[in-house]
């Protein structure tokens, strides 16, 4: 039996509501000006370094080349600003840095092909009218979800996220790690069965959902971040790879369960994936590590007493735990979509949480002015605390999902 947070959620329920007036969504339109003002500096960077962005270091511009799990934000957020915006320059950057991807269709040497091909080439079918591009997109889309399935082992029953790989622990050699993450590479394979007509793809989306559903939750909807696979699907370790501990909370990845779950939903109407998504939710929205912002550390419990990393971090410090804009925004799109797949009382929290943690992201706290941030909207997320890799810098799907999150808020049909 899961352990009920109900009553938890209950509680900050009736605060939120007490407390909290349902912002408006006024705000979106010039945000959606000042970020396609940076976007279009942004890409002259891009194109001075020939890479697709990925985040800054010591404030430069970092890129990476199309087999990265990033490259496909770039170009995607540009189609959520084309999209916004109907400018031509922005527009004609989208085409550009998508079709740089088309490579990737064959990308297999992990599991991220569904980040990077459909948030890329997926938006541009959604927002292109050109007949014969949608059509040349669709038909890479086909070939890079087969791609996808030489991941798949029917034994087994899911992706298999990355190659054989060490945890932190310094011993136990993972034979076929399956991430939280990987939740995200689904949507594209069940547009692949919707345009195709053939039930293969979407039937290895729901394997995929139902073994983590079964394996990568805890009793009260917290997740794991990688779970390793004996070839008979026997779910042998549960631990971390960019998280705190084995036994914490990685924000993101409980972004990204939320999200995926969400979207499974979508696509399969299976009640046992809304009750997922809906608990994870307020998993993260009750929890009492949350800062009042609404903007999470990038793990729930660093240094919290009965969470022993096996990282040493021994001369860094990390005290205050940075927090990561990227969860916040992943977490706030996933929310819009879940509000409404929701009745009552869940229906207005779930969104009335996503609007508060879109107003944040759009203060000045976290958007950043003109020409600053290495022409990145968001400042302050996290890449990996354990990897001390990406920390308290801007992140290519940090914007994107925040793109994603405003575009859903201004097209909902009640806000």
């Amino acid at each position: 039996m899961r352990i009920k947070i109900t009553s938890l959620l209950a509680a900050t329920a009736s605060v939120l509501m007490i407390s909290m007036k349902p912002h408006q969504v006024d705000f979106i339109p010039e945000i959606f000006k000042k970020a396609d003002k940076q976007y279009n500096f942004l890409a002259k960077e891009a194109d001075v370094l020939n890479k697709f962005p990925r985040t800054t270091k010591d404030g430069k511009l970092v890129g990476t080349d199309e087999w990265d799990w990033t490259g496909g934000f770039f170009p995607g957020s540009l189609w959520y600003l084309y999209h916004q915006t109907a400018n031509k320059e922005t527009k004609a950057e989208a085409i550009k840095w998508t079709e740089k991807l088309e490579k990737a269709k064959d990308l297999d040497q992990h599991h991220d092909i569904g980040f990077v091909m459909y948030c890329s080439y997926g938006n541009a079918i959604k927002y292109l009218k050109d007949p014969a591009k949608v059509k040349e997109y669709k038909d890479i889309i086909i070939h890079s979800s087969n791609t996808a399935l030489k991941r798949f082992d029917e034994k087994v029953g899911v992706i298999k996220s990355w190659n054989e790989k060490k945890a932190w622990d310094n011993k136990t050699i993972w034979k076929y790690p399956v991430i939280i993450d990987n939740m995200m590479n689904l949507e594209m394979l069940c547009y692949t069965s919707d345009i195709t007509g053939d039930p293969k793809y979407k039937k290895v989306a729901i394997s995929h959902a139902n073994q983590t559903m079964k394996n990568h939750f805890r009793p009260d909807y917290s997740t794991y971040h990688v779970v390793d696979y004996d070839e008979t699907g026997k779910a042998i370790h549960h631990q971390t790879n960019q998280g705190y501990a084995d036994n914490s909370t990685w924000a993101r990845g409980q972004a990204w369960a939320i999200y995926g779950f969400t979207m499974m939903y979508r696509e399969t109407k299976d009640p046992e994936y809304l009750k997922t998504a809906q608990q994870a939710a307020k998993f993260y929205m009750t929890h009492p590590n949350l800062p009042s912002d609404k903007i999470p550390n990038c793990d729930f419990n660093a240094h919290q007493e009965g969470y022993k990393s096996d990282v040493d971090f021994t001369g860094r410090n990390i005290s205050p735990v940075p927090r990561d804009a990227s969860a916040a925004a992943i977490v706030a799109s996933a929310l819009v979509e879940l509000s409404t797949f929701s009745k009552g009382k869940d229906k207005k929290i779930f969104l009335d949480f996503a609007k508060e943690s879109l107003k944040t992201l759009s203060s000045p706290e976290y958007f950043a002015d003109y020409k600053t941030n290495g022409g990145f909207l968001l400042k302050h997320s996290v890449g990996s605390l354990p990897h001390n890799s990406e920390v308290d810098v801007p992140l290519t799907y940090a914007d994107y999902y925040y793109l994603e999150a405003l575009t859903r808020l201004k097209e909902l049909k009640y806000s």
